[in-house]
């Protein structure tokens, strides 16, 4: 017992001096002799395997080599935040919330927003189990020995943690130690790298974890989620992730009006260059958590979180050429082909130009030196000309009439921003796009397959629609350039197992035209099956919620095409799904059809969410905010007094949760 004694003894003394560094900033012994107390550790654990701890600080230093990051499905989705420029937009957001809530006073925690790669870390009686990067939201890569090797991620927690929960930040790298990197690789004679945000992410996907060891990566947490975590505040979570060990940002603050929050933003304006990280904004969240699932979320964004981005930084570079590019849907898009210039720690080359109209207004032309911005878009944009260095023969921009991969007349219809090539079925970036889409991730995300290869396919005669890659074969592909036998093996399997997706993804896979994730979901929902849709007039359409005329024309445009009926019927004798499943039918009834409920307050026996779904699957609408078209309020506990007060001047019923339960 006396060697395990050791062991535990040398993990606990090396966990509390790896918290006092590298989270609290306070060493407590000096680096040699805590290298020296590590390489005892690790002796110790060679010669006694039998007691291998998971959460042992000998793993810190890595060695774990990963040749395929796993993709994991995030348990609880990592949404994107809405963005906001000024005070207005800001002051508008919260005339949003206040809508919503009622009377309810609302606090808000402003934190700094830091430019690093988004992480979600998830913890099981203390213990780190899995690191995952954000990838799309729904899914990312399990990076979990890479993770283990940044010294301000706990191995172990301490007091009164929650028995599992997933914790969110941002892996980052400091300047100080970005600095350093660069310094060695220079006297090494190779290139520097870019900017800390691309480097802490591309840090994360290097195969040997113990290169990540090397790399002074730091870890800042900002948001818990999980369930019945007891936590009533943002500020009370801040608190409670610092009591366990997490290294939680000091820069933030509880304010309770939006001068308050304009001040915070102010300040941290001004003063942000004295931090050791690239910050590039502050993220606002209302602070009670309450009032956060009061509001919800929309299809992308939580409703009670808003980032204010601080000014873009603008650069001047010549305008060398600007070309044309087809998108999936036939729209052009034209682009900038730029001088190359270093923006927001990135080289520039290229920027969009958005359409026509833009090109007009800003009167941008060939050889022109333009003005560059990168705000809220990762594609950098330009804003203006510098009209001072304009060449004297300059001639305004003629923008393309024939598109420019089919040379098809292009059309534009009213109202609409943007030029279309109507070359559908014989304009290969509209081909290949479609294709893109319908293998992507939130699609049918079919492994082995990229956009490169789609390319390719297409080029070869081996495609022409999403259809044709299941009649793919592995003698087809291993010709192919780049092409091993493992790797044709796995992409015909990927094309496989892509019939298991369900109806609603296979809907949106489709690419029909403004159906995206959502409304794929609700269309889904009412017509249980794709022959129902097929048949659908465009008044009946928007009978289902949130179709509006443009969706509805879109539908029946698609489904009254003979191109796509005979894909859509090849691809049913390949088995993929166009019908909501057995099990999920099982569960769905039209009992609460035309009926809009409003659900607020905390439950005994379900979770807000639960609810909502429950009224969804039963046909109901989930409302956000009370008002004439409600049908009945759900009250639960602690539901706001102006919540009651609105649905009882409107006559809106309420209901209790055993209520609605009885009525489903």
């Amino acid at each position: 017992m006396e060697i395990k004694d050791k062991i535990e003894s040398l993990r606990t003394e090396l966990r509390e001096h790896n918290y006092n560094y590298y989270v609290l900033d306070n060493a407590t012994i000096s680096d040699f002799e805590f290298d020296m107390k590590l390489k005892e550790l690790q002796a110790l654990e060679a010669k006694h395997p039998e007691f291998y701890d998971a959460s042992s600080p000998t793993l810190r230093v890595g060695g774990a080599i990963t040749k395929n990051f796993e993709t994991v499905v995030h348990e609880h989705r990592m949404y994107s935040l809405d963005n906001s420029y000024s005070k207005e937009d800001l002051e508008d957001w919260e005339k949003r919330i206040q809508k919503i809530l009622g009377d309810a006073p609302v606090e808000f925690t402003c934190e700094l927003k830091y430019d690093g790669a988004s992480i979600s870390l998830t913890y099981e009686n203390g213990q780190l189990v899995k690191g995952v990067t954000r990838g799309d939201g729904f899914q990312g890569d399990d990076v979990t020995s890479n993770i283990k090797t940044i010294r301000s991620v706990p191995l172990q927690l301490k007091g009164d943690y929650p028995p599992k929960f997933d914790i969110r930040g941002e892996i980052v790298l400091p300047f100080e130690g970005f600095a350093k990197m660069n310094q060695e690789r220079i006297e090494n004679g190779e290139d520097p790298y870019m900017n800390p945000r691309n480097t802490a992410s591309g840090s994360l996907k290097l195969q040997d974890s113990a290169l990540v060891a090397e790399r002074p990566l730091d870890c800042l947490l900002y948001s818990i989620v999980g369930v019945n975590l007891k936590l009533e505040s943002q500020w009370q979570m801040l608190e409670k992730a610092r009591e366990w060990g997490f290294k939680v940002p000091k820069a933030a603050k509880l304010c309770k009006t939006t001068d308050e929050v304009i001040e915070f933003i102010e300040y941290w304006d001004k003063h942000r260059h004295e931090l050791p990280y690239e910050t590039d904004g502050v993220v606002i969240k209302v602070n009670n958590i309450q009032h956060q699932e009061e509001l919800g979320y929309t299809s992308k964004s939580p409703r009670w979180a808003m980032a204010y981005k601080f000014k873009a930084e603008q650069v001047s570079t010549a305008l060398n050429e600007i070309t044309y590019q087809v998108g999936r849907t036939g729209a052009i898009t034209p682009v900038a082909n730029l001088e190359p210039v270093l923006l927001a720690g990135t080289t520039v080359k290229r920027a969009s130009l958005h359409n026509a109209d833009q090109i007009e207004k800003l009167d941008i032309r060939e050889g022109d030196t333009v003005f560059v911005e990168k705000g809220g878009e990762i594609i950098p944009k330009i804003v203006g000309v510098d009209f001072t260095k304009r060449p004297l023969h300059s001639k305004p921009t003629q923008y393309i009439d024939h598109c420019p991969e089919c040379h098809t007349p292009l059309e534009r219809n009213e109202g609409d921003a943007k030029h279309y090539c109507p070359n559908e079925y014989g304009c290969p970036p509209q081909i290949t796009g479609r294709i893109q889409h319908y293998i992507s991730r939130k699609a049918m995300d079919i492994e082995g397959l990229g956009g490169e290869t789609v390319e390719l396919l297409f080029k070869e005669g081996l495609i022409e629609n999403y259809a044709d890659l299941y009649l793919l074969t592995k003698e087809q592909l291993i010709p192919l350039e780049r092409m091993a036998e493992k790797s044709a093996e796995n992409l015909v399997k990927g094309v496989a197992e892509s019939v298991k997706i369900p109806f609603e993804r296979v809907l949106f896979a489709l690419g029909i035209r403004f159906v995206g994730e959502t409304v794929a979901k609700k269309l889904a929902r009412a017509y249980k099956n794709i022959d129902g849709l097929m048949i659908a007039t465009v008044e009946e359409l928007m009978t289902v919620d949130e179709i509006g005329q443009r969706i509805a024309e879109s539908l029946v445009s698609f489904f009254g095409n003979d191109i796509n009926l005979e894909i859509i019927s090849r691809l049913r004798q390949y088995g993929v799904q166009f019908e909501v499943s057995a099990d999920k039918l099982e569960n769905q009834t039209d009992i609460l059809k035309g009926q809009t409920f409003v659900v607020s307050g905390v439950f005994e026996n379900l979770s807000r969410d639960e609810l909502k779904k429950l009224i969804e699957d039963n046909g109901g609408k989930v409302g956000s905010s009370i008002s004439s078209k409600t049908s009945y309020l759900v009250a639960g506990d602690k539901m706001g007094p102006s919540k009651r007060t609105k649905a009882e001047s409107l006559g809106v019923p309420i209901i209790s949760e055993a209520d609605f339960l009885s009525m489903v």
